[in-house]
């Protein structure tokens, strides 16, 4: 089995280091000088520079691989992999910038028979793998609320493409959102309102909706750009309250009690490593798909995003 990984950015970088964990071979896929520097200063892992199409003119395509590039670059670097007969990819969330990207990604992956998997690593925190199991033990989820607040103080000056800070609900924000309903279920009917506008995220400033998913969950959520906040994510049961904030961490509220205690869980592998990568990571190569978000569910997820976030429907 061979594995590229493409990027030697700083995410790259995190998955590089759980792949030498695991003792997993790979073979670093870069463009630029720079990056390439600091991506073997920091892992002592060689690059190979030039980019991905030089790559592939002068070797076969691997088995896997691992897209970690800038969100703009995502699905041109996907499409070449998938036509180049890769038949196994994990690529950086969310996919690509917008619907068409998303969709044209699943149309090329059924005709060559590949298969793509959206990196969204806040489904294999240990914080996530213990929840689900207590709301399991609970009875169920009956209700959840989530907050996706981005420092609009901090991003705004960030120098980025500008298409990214467009979309930045999918680029960013649906970390929290995909979270929320991987837990709860997907919405089967929802609402959703806007207001307000940022310089550089023009759709909407402020965001609020409720709803029911298709495991009848009640939902709620509220972020607003220009206020302080932080994600979060709670989920309710008949006996618990259980909540999520910072995510990586897990507390409680019992039944009868308005204390908030936290709950005690092994996350070692989150601390050592950016939280959820080596478990996202070891599945990925374990082919153990459960938790992961594939290619075909992001495009059935595309419209409920685009309207969360007040985006155009196509």
């Amino acid at each position: 089995m061979s594995i590229w990984l493409i990027g030697a950015g700083h995410m790259a970088q995190e998955y590089a280091k759980v792949l030498h964990k695991l003792d997993i071979k790979f073979e670093v896929i870069g463009r630029g000088k720079k990056s390439a520097d600091s991506f073997e200063s920091v892992t002592s892992h060689i690059v190979r520079q030039g980019g991905l199409s030089i790559a592939l003119q002068d070797s076969s395509p691997p088995d896997q691989a691992i897209i970690s590039v800038a969100v703009e670059d995502l699905y041109g670097v996907a499409i070449q992999l998938v036509k180049s007969g890769v038949k196994r990819i994990l690529i950086e969330k969310p996919g690509g910038l917008n619907k068409k990207e998303i969709k044209e990604l699943n149309t090329a992956a059924k005709l060559h028979n590949s298969e793509i998997l959206v990196a969204y690593n806040r489904r294999f925190h240990k914080s996530t793998e213990i929840l689900k199991k207590l709301v399991i033990k609970d009875g169920g989820a009956t209700s959840c609320s989530f907050e996706f607040t981005e420092w609009s103080h901090i991003i705004g000056p960030l120098i980025k493409d500008s298409r990214v800070k467009e979309k930045w609900f999918l680029a960013n924000s649906t970390h929290v959102v995909d979270l929320a309903f991987h837990i709860c279920g997907f919405p089967k009917e929802f609402q959703s309102w806007h207001q307000g506008s940022l310089s550089w995220h023009p759709s909407a400033a402020r965001f609020c909706g409720s709803g029911i998913t298709d495991q009848n969950v009640l939902f709620s959520y509220l972020a607003d750009w220009e206020a302080p906040g932080r994600w979060g994510v709670e989920v309710l049961t008949k006996k618990n309250r259980y909540i999520l904030k910072p995510l990586e961490e897990l507390q409680v509220v019992r039944l009868g009690s308005v204390k908030i205690e936290s709950i005690k869980i092994d996350d070692q592998l989150d601390k050592l490593f950016k939280p959820g990568i080596y478990k996202q990571i070891k599945a990925f190569i374990d082919e153990d798909d459960n938790n992961f978000c594939s290619i075909e569910s992001q495009l059935m997820h595309m419209d409920i995003y685009n309207k969360m976030a007040g985006y155009e429907l196509n």
